[in-house]
């Protein structure tokens, strides 16, 4: 089976497509196994959904990787429309995503198109693959490279491909495209989502692994061989653990460009520091004394005053060259992923094998999940709840891992001969 050719490039390069019509290209439409007229008509619908969610960068990449497998398969593979798929047919592609052919998996994450010079402009690019196998980030590390036998459909992809499809089609039942949902007629999701009776351990850095991290940056920081570098990697690094920010929330976008005023006193003399999240959300964090030294010391070394007024319009993030604050999240994750280097080899300096392997797993994510973590220890949950964004205290409560300490230490009690 030959690779199919990628459908959807993101939206800076597409029209809005509740405007202006947009068909496949000559190269899709050639290997299309269903009348061209209808597949140009799902094309267009299928573009209009996923612009919907064009606020949220992170949402609109999920719906738009889960939309374009489903075209593929049903155009490419199985020959039908969308209108002609029931649900035996949707059994027939999940489990055609938990074990697609080899050649629709690729082993890295490309773009879908690439721009050329001339006259072709933008063209698929002929590396892409709807999957990708993955390995995790320790054994990267330690010089393992994906295999196309690697890739795995974890469990909560396979639930999110059940809610993106279910999704989109309700939308296109919405638009009077479809009279069904197919997800919804599927009664034993059970046999292919798995239910756990707890939730996952939320990953988190140890005591000694972000003790780690911040010790290493401050040194290196002080040497001044690159201090700009260092004195940037700390602020990103003290502001996720501190302020519970997700990654996207420290990045220019569309919909948010955050800026040293976003810090900002109340009339109580208390700090506050305003985001938009998860779901397009404004959320006020409360600031803390340490980041609020965090913050004084990046300000004079960028040659500001000691904190913001309102109006300071200085970017939060400043690019190294150019004007403007990072928009790159792919920037800040090698800024964090260098700090987790650091400390990597600092602990195995120390001997301490163990935590240096286990930080090769982290990622940036970590770093908000061990600073929710550490202050529910502390602080009142409600407080917490409301600081991280957690749209219910369930979510906070996950973060509390106690009851299942005290699970595992009355476990270990247990004789396996009561004699």
């Amino acid at each position: 089976m030959k690779p199919p050719i990628p459908l959807l490039d993101n939206f800076d390069h597409i029209d809005n497509p509740f405007r202006h019509r947009i068909t496949l290209t000559e190269s899709v439409a050639a290997r299309v196994m269903i009348d061209l007229a209808v597949a140009n008509t799902e094309f267009s619908l299928a573009l209009q959904f996923i612009y919907s969610y064009r606020g949220s960068p992170d949402t609109s990449a999920t719906y738009r990787r889960e939309v374009e497998r489903l075209l593929q398969w049903a155009w490419l593979v199985e020959g039908v429309s969308l209108p002609e798929i029931r649900r035996q047919h949707f059994e027939r592609y999940v489990e055609f995503c938990q074990s697609p052919p080899a050649a629709w998996i690729g082993t890295k994450n490309v773009s879908r198109f690439v721009d050329t010079s001339g006259e072709l402009g933008r063209i698929p690019n002929s590396e892409w693959r709807p999957f990708v196998a993955k390995i995790d980030k320790r054994q990267y590390k330690n010089g393992k490279r994906a295999s196309k036998q690697d890739f795995n459909l974890s469990a909560s992809a396979l639930q999110g491909l059940f809610a993106v499809c279910s999704s989109f089609f309700n939308f296109l039942c919405q638009e009077e495209y479809l009279d069904q949902n197919p997800v919804a007629q599927i009664r034993q999701k059970s046999k292919y989502l798995r239910k756990q009776q707890a939730s996952a351990p939320i990953r988190r850095l140890s005591h000694d692994q972000w003790s780690a991290v911040l010790s290493e940056i401050e040194i290196r920081a002080a040497a001044d061989a690159d201090p700009e570098r260092f004195e940037r990697m700390l602020f990103v690094m003290t502001a996720l653990y501190a302020l519970y920010l997700r990654i996207s929330e420290l990045t220019e976008s569309e919909r948010w460009q955050p800026k040293m005023s976003d810090f900002w006193k109340d009339a109580s003399d208390h700090w506050w520091f305003t985001t938009v999240g998860k779901g397009n959300k404004q959320r006020d964090v409360s600031v803390s004394d340490a980041m609020l030294q965090a913050l004084i010391r990046y300000r004079v070394f960028l040659g500001l005053t000691r904190l913001p007024l309102p109006g300071d319009h200085h970017p939060l993030l400043p690019k190294s060259r150019g004007k403007g604050g990072i928009a790159s999240t792919r920037q800040v994750r090698n800024i964090v992923q260098e700090a987790f280097d650091c400390a990597i080899s600092k602990l195995q300096s120390k001997g301490d094998e163990d935590e240096a392997e286990s930080l090769k797993l982290a990622t940036v994510h970590w770093l908000r999940h061990t600073g929710i973590s550490e202050d529910v220890k502390s602080r009142p949950r409600e407080h917490v709840r409301d600081d991280a964004g957690h749209g219910s205290s369930a979510i906070t409560d996950r973060y509390i891992d106690v009851e299942r300490k005290e699970r595992n230490e009355s476990a270990k009690r247990k004789p396996v001969n009561p004699d």
